[in-house]
């Protein structure tokens, strides 16, 4: 491979060339999203490295951050009990906490995986849902299970889910828990009041990491009434073992007219209305 051009970009893009390359070398399947994230990184950093895989699904998929804000929200759920991932849909917030859940619990740093999401419905009335109780909650808490659902085989979610291993269940059953020893995700958090927000974060038990994830662009409460999560940032920032993460349309990894969808919605926001 030759590369040309002027002298700050070319050894800028070998950087990149030795990343991939020592990455590849060590087993690691390379795709369009690492070559982004490396060429993004070494333009702040020329001694940033490609991040190793965090977790390998059973159909062979290496699950790695694929955007700087991913890195560090990984870095920070590494080293701090209670980690804050706020930012826009498309960001990898649920999939990337479940993943760093899933892989404390193959590595035995937990013992069990606590999954959590307030049952607020997205702007419309489900109305009258029949069935038992996880029949009722299931559809709030679907994209917990779809997340699961790619990081192990179905049977194992299934026996785990059985025998206690892993439990996912709606916010108002978290009330009176201390929940030790265990990995814990809150997701959807801006459907959090301040009151529910603060029963949450203290059922924090020893042994345990907790994650709250939430875009504050989408909060579906109630008119006049407050999310919990937009106060977080402020209200625990400088305090040792809790991290805030703040990701944006840079961090999306969906569809990509999804980071154009957002930021249109932005934009909108910005603007005085008549």
């Amino acid at each position: 491979m030759f590369l040309s051009g002027e002298q700050r970009a070319v050894k800028r893009a070998m950087r990149v060339l030795d990343q991939m390359n020592a990455a590849a070398s060590s087993g690691s399947s390379l795709g369009p999203d690492d070559v982004s994230l490396a060429v993004r990184e070494i333009d702040k950093d020329g001694e940033q490295r490609i991040p190793p895989t965090l977790y390998t699904t059973p159909r062979g998929r290496e699950i790695r951050p694929k955007s700087p804000g991913q890195a560090r929200l990984v870095r920070a759920i590494e080293r701090s009990p209670l980690t804050f991932a706020i930012g826009p849909a498309g960001s990898g917030k649920t999939f990337l906490a479940v993943t760093m859940a899933v892989r404390a619990l193959r590595a035995r740093e937990v013992s069990r995986l606590i999954l959590s999401r307030p049952a607020v419905e997205a702007g419309e009335k489900l109305g009258f849902l029949p069935g038992d109780l996880r029949e009722k909650v299931d559809p709030y808490l679907r994209p917990l299970y779809d997340a699961l659902g790619e990081l192990l085989d179905d049977g194992v979610v299934v026996k785990n889910l059985e025998r206690g291993i892993i439990e996912v269940a709606p916010l108002a059953y978290m009330r009176g828990r201390t929940l030790s020893d265990a990995f814990i995700i809150l997701d959807e958090a801006q459907n959090t009041t301040h009151e529910q927000l603060k029963m949450f974060l203290t059922r924090l038990g020893n042994g345990s990491k907790m994650v709250v994830n939430g875009d504050v662009t989408q909060i579906d409460l109630p008119g006049g009434v407050r999310s919990g999560l937009l106060e977080a940032p402020a209200l625990f920032e400088g305090i040792d073992g809790i991290e805030i993460v703040e990701l944006d349309d840079t961090d999306i990894v969906r569809h990509p007219l999804v980071s154009e969808i957002v930021r249109a919605y932005a934009r909108r926001a910005r603007k005085p209305r008549p």
